[in-house]
């Protein structure tokens, strides 16, 4: 997997001489234009397999680097910094410490399978990028970011009920992230429901935030979950090469 794309390289390794002239050829400018020697230290012959023995990173072995899924990309499109395809390509060639540059941004993919959907091998770039989101997570590279606090809160909800309750979501959410409830964006939706639903829908709604509501019989069912959630993190740390606390 070459690079060969100017866009693949960071900046600060392109090298340019602004006066430079070889057999006679003046060559200056971005015509000398080269990528600055270095000595990988930061290799890590294990990051593919560890991201792939995470949820949603089954497949990044396929990836033959089209690049498919970062055109398709709704972030990308508004922060070009955002590129699955650059990162799955440092996965593979297991470049831990150009990845890790990218932490802050990478958990910003916001799910919209749109990536997925144009990948003509099936690698599924969508779980590749919160498989390595979890994978910065537990190898202690980054903290838990908004969106995984997010997936746990929703989780828990189904883990516990069997059922979603939508308000609780976001004050766990809000909760665990230290934000305030009044959020401008909520409380217009909230006053827009008010005008719009009939009565009984929100007496509904606010009736389901007081007595949360339960699937019948649920309580089997939770403790299966709960036994393969934790089967699940066990292996999860265990293809990591981490302890039951997550360390090394």
């Amino acid at each position: 997997m070459p690079i060969h794309e100017k866009s693949l390289i960071r900046p600060e390794n392109l090298v340019e001489h602004e006066h430079l002239v070889i057999d006679g050829v003046d060559v200056s400018g971005h015509w000398s234009t080269f990528i600055e020697t270095r000595a990988l230290s930061d290799y890590n012959e294990t990051m593919q397999d560890e991201i792939e023995a995470l949820a949603g990173g089954e497949h990044i072995s396929r990836c033959w680097q089209c690049g498919s899924c970062t055109n398709a990309c709704t972030v990308n499109a508004i922060n070009p910094d955002f590129n699955p395809r650059f990162w799955i390509y440092l996965i593979r060639l297991g470049m831990e410490q150009e990845l890790v540059r990218d932490k802050d941004i990478i958990w910003q993919c916001v799910s919209c399978n749109k990536c997925t959907y144009a990948c003509p091998r099936d690698v599924n770039p969508e779980g590749v990028m919160k498989a390595t989101a979890h994978w910065l997570e537990l190898k202690g590279h980054t903290e838990k970011k908004p969106s995984m606090v997010f997936d746990e809160a929703f989780s828990q909800q189904v883990f516990d009920a069997g059922k979603i309750e939508d308000g609780l979501v976001l004050r766990q959410f809000f909760a665990r992230t230290g934000q305030p409830l009044t959020q401008p964006w909520l409380v217009a939706l909230v006053m827009g429901l008010v005008r719009r639903f009939p009565v009984f829908y929100l007496m509904r709604l606010g009736l389901a935030t007081v007595f949360r509501p339960r699937t019948k019989g649920w309580s089997k069912a939770r403790a299966a979950i709960h036994d393969y959630v934790e089967e699940v993190e066990t292996a999860n740390r265990k293809a990591l090469g981490l302890d039951a606390k997550g360390m090394d």
